[in-house]
């Protein structure tokens, strides 16, 4: 079998089994972030801090900032846009480039919490964490390295528990069950051959946080989203006019850890500042290998099958504010710049994802007393991605077929939200009148 057709495979295997957890991402390679209306509105500053009952996303022991029984739901609008264009150093450059490979996607989010006593809080959220779609065209200049259509989709369950220890600490975690599955289907240079992948599996792990309250003005929380182990399951299939092939095969993607820090600082009775640093642990994915069911190596024509992401750790950061318009109406704005764990030297059309910056906008509307509306936008100026898949560039991905080329990108996310509070909050208490 030819080296062209080992590379695409490799890089196949690699985007259909990762991620099965992955998306053409707006968190740094293949993770979400939209997982909160609420903390979209500011670029996400603060969130992990609390304010929303989808703060315990990031942090689960925001959940005691929420009295009584109430649930949270979103609905997020991804739409990214990204062209390439071929350079001449391509060895396909005659099929030129693409148009839009971003599809738009729907990611969902839900979130309930119960106060069981004054100081314990229950909560269950479910998510979708990572996640991927793209269209990338059957003939172009890089198509040993993305065609066709690829679709996956993870999603995560996650029940929780809250402690608030006193009034100005209090603790969280929460355990997350993910399952995940995905198929990609690719194109094989120079033979007119198609390389399909499916395949499905579970990961494990678990949410830790804490949040301090120092002065009545100023909160403090640092949410830690452990790493996990996705072990996926699936078929390899090779068609077409090179030799058929058909192997069950399995891997370990090794997922990112994250810690994010939220603040947030009250100036006055209609403004709070917020600000987010938040680490993602990119590098830890490295390189994983594909084996058969056996657990013997995966090989193709002698060599291994490997998945050489080879990421950095990602980056994020952003600022942002929030101001009370009147007693139902709350705004707030951010803005952001994130690292992306992709570098030049790994970077795949499939995922040509770069260095960028956001600008969001949101409000809050509170329809009824405990029954509210969130809305949010965001725009995000990606960098200029360059690819450079070729013999003396380094790029691990490469697979004989020389890929060089230009990119441009940017992302339209539109979200909506609501909240309810399902119990009736109590009374205050009435003052007993004195007289003489």
């Amino acid at each position: 079998m030819s080296r062209g057709t080992l590379g695409i495979l490799r890089a196949g295997t690699a985007l259909g089994f990762i991620v099965i957890a992955t998306a053409q991402a707006t968190a740094g390679s293949f993770a979400i972030r939209e997982q909160s209306t609420y903390g979209q509105g500011s670029s996400f500053a603060g969130i992990a801090a609390g304010g929303a009952l989808s703060s315990m996303f990031w942090n689960p022991a925001t959940m005691t900032q929420m009295p009584g029984v109430q649930s949270e739901s979103t609905a997020t609008g991804v739409f990214p846009y990204a062209t390439q264009t071929p350079k001449s150093g391509s060895t396909l450059a005659a099929f030129g480039g693409t148009t839009n490979s971003g599809e738009a996607a729907l990611v969902p989010g839900s979130y309930f919490s119960y106060q069981f006593n004054p100081n314990i809080w229950l909560g269950m959220s479910v998510n979708a964490p990572f996640a991927l779609s793209a269209s990338l065209p059957d003939v172009w200049a890089g198509r040993d390295y993305g065609a066709n259509d690829s679709n996956v989709k993870s999603y995560n369950a996650s029940p929780s528990i809250a402690w608030r220890i006193n009034d100005w600490i209090s603790v969280g975690a929460c355990v997350q069950i993910q399952y995940a599955r995905g198929t990609l289907n690719k194109a094989i240079s120079p033979a007119a051959s198609e390389f399909t992948l499916e395949g499905n599996g579970w990961g494990y792990g678990f949410t830790a946080g804490v949040t301090l309250t120092p002065t009545p003005t100023t909160t403090i929380g640092i949410g830690y989203r452990s790493a996990i182990d996705q072990k996926i399951e699936g078929t390899m299939i090779l068609s077409g006019p090179l030799a058929p092939l058909s192997n069950s095969v399995k891997t370990t993607v090794d997922l990112p850890d994250v810690v994010s820090l939220g603040i947030r600082q009250r100036i006055d009775q209609q403004l709070t500042l917020l600000g987010t640093v938040e680490w993602t642990n990119w590098s830890r994915i490295g390189t994983a290998n594909v084996l058969l069911r056996s657990g013997a190596q995966a090989t193709i024509g002698g060599n291994a099958v490997t998945l050489p992401f080879q990421y950095d750790d990602g980056w994020f950061f952003s600022v942002g504010s929030e101001y009370r318009w009147s007693d139902r109406l709350t705004l707030r704005s951010g803005i952001g710049y994130e690292i992306s764990p992709i570098t030049d030297q790994v970077r795949i059309p499939i995922i040509p994802d770069n260095n960028r910056f956001w600008a969001s906008v949101g409000a809050s509307w509170e329809v009824w007393k405990g029954f509210s509306f969130d809305l949010a936008y965001s725009h995000l100026w990606v960098k200029d991605p360059s690819i450079n898949i070729t013999s003396t560039s380094g790029n691990p991905w490469f697979d004989g077929i020389n890929y060089v080329g230009d990119g441009k990108a940017h992302i339209d996310i539109l979200s909506i939200g609501i909240k309810y509070r399902w119990d009736e909050p109590a009374a205050p208490a009435k003052k007993m009148l004195i007289t003489k």
